[in-house]
């Protein structure tokens, strides 16, 4: 009986073991420094020396229907936890996630996407102030999409309250207060042409929709009165031609500010970029970029003072690889910086970076 046991078992812990090597996931990590030197004209920065690292973890497995899953945790500097996802991809039924405030794949993910040789027109340094879409993306949320049809993907996010807060397991965001007033959030966002056949462009649409509650004293309105929901909407296309790409999008943002608010009470944004990228060779690329984002004012729509301030943002960039060693330098100037008129706001300045991967 003794020996009869001892079989037994050897053959279960062999079947298990064979199972757990079938599905055994993998752990990678990667990694980036970057170092920079900042010119801005008529300003006193200081020392002008910066300096940032950047590491991502990655981990993936297999469950026994083919499905896969995905975990990733980015750490953008001084080993802080940044962003992180839980995504399952099933082979069928296209892929579910669980984001921790990384833009995930609503309007967020769509706040900027033109073409450029390093980084957005308003990533320079001099910043900017602008306001950009963000969606259900900014805090911890769940997100389907679909499979991809003909190059195209539906994707739904969702988040019981769009407060901007990320969570670790077993917490939640705390209590609501009265200038927290973002409620539940959902996103829809559709892609179509991701893989950039020739002569089609990838467009995009998105909308995301933010309950408020217009019950509470609102601190950032000065006032207490029934709002709309905060509303995003995103819609763009990028062409890819050879070594040329070239985009352009425009997205918008209406507060829900309706009622019982003061004349200096923000409305909306509404911005639009473009952009071109030229890659010469393997290692050396060029682009042009341009962002313009306008403050809505209240007042505007009561047909008294001012309608809106606008931000306009110009970056020409140039970046050459070395194999894992990146030099760029970015040229851009910023009008009416942070919605501000006067010359003062007037910004123009030169980003140069060494940029190592591993």
């Amino acid at each position: 009986m003794n020996k009869l046991y001892k079989i037994g078992c050897s053959a279960l812990c062999g079947s298990l073991a064979a199972v757990s090597a079938a599905n055994a996931g993998g752990l990678s990590a990667s990694g980036s420094a970057q170092a920079t030197w900042q010119s801005n004209q008529g300003a006193n920065n200081g020392n002008p020396i910066g300096l940032n690292s950047a590491i991502a973890f990655a981990g993936n497995g297999e469950l026994d229907n083919g499905s896969t899953f995905t975990l990733t945790l980015s750490q953008l500097d001084k080993e802080a936890w940044s962003s992180g996802s839980l995504a399952i991809t099933t082979p069928s039924f296209g892929s579910f996630r669980i984001g921790s405030a990384d833009g995930g794949m609503g309007v967020g993910s769509k706040d900027d996407v033109m073409p450029t040789a390093w980084e957005e027109s308003w990533g320079h340094g001099l910043g900017t102030g602008i306001d950009r879409v963000s969606g259900a993306g900014s805090s911890m949320d769940l997100g389907y999409t679909t499979p991809e049809v003909i190059g195209s993907t539906l994707s739904l996010q969702y988040a019981p309250k769009n407060n901007g807060v990320q969570g670790t397991d077993k917490g939640t965001s705390g209590t609501n207060t009265g200038a927290d007033r973002k409620q539940t959030a959902y996103d829809i966002m559709l892609d179509m042409n991701k893989s950039y056949a020739y002569m089609m462009p990838n467009v995009f649409v998105g909308y995301s929709a933010s309950e408020q509650d217009g019950h509470q004293q609102i601190a950032d309105l000065g006032s207490e009165g029934a709002m709309d929901d905060h509303e995003e909407l995103v819609v763009g296309a990028v062409f890819s031609i050879g070594p040329v790409k070239a985009g352009a999008q425009v997205s918008g943002e209406w507060l829900g500010n309706n009622n019982n608010v003061t004349t200096t009470d923000v409305a909306g944004y509404k911005n639009i970029a473009y952009g071109v990228s030229f890659n010469v060779n393997d290692d050396l690329a060029g682009s042009w970029n341009k962002f313009e984002s306008k403050k809505g004012l209240v007042s505007g729509d009561q047909g008294s003072g001012p309608t809106q301030v606008v931000t306009d943002i110009e970056s020409l960039q140039v970046s050459y690889t070395m194999g894992g060693a990146s030099i760029k330098v970015a040229d851009s100037q910023v009008a009416n910086q942070t919605y501000a008129t006067g010359t003062s706001n007037d910004k123009d300045g030169t980003t140069i970076a060494l940029s190592l991967a591993f």
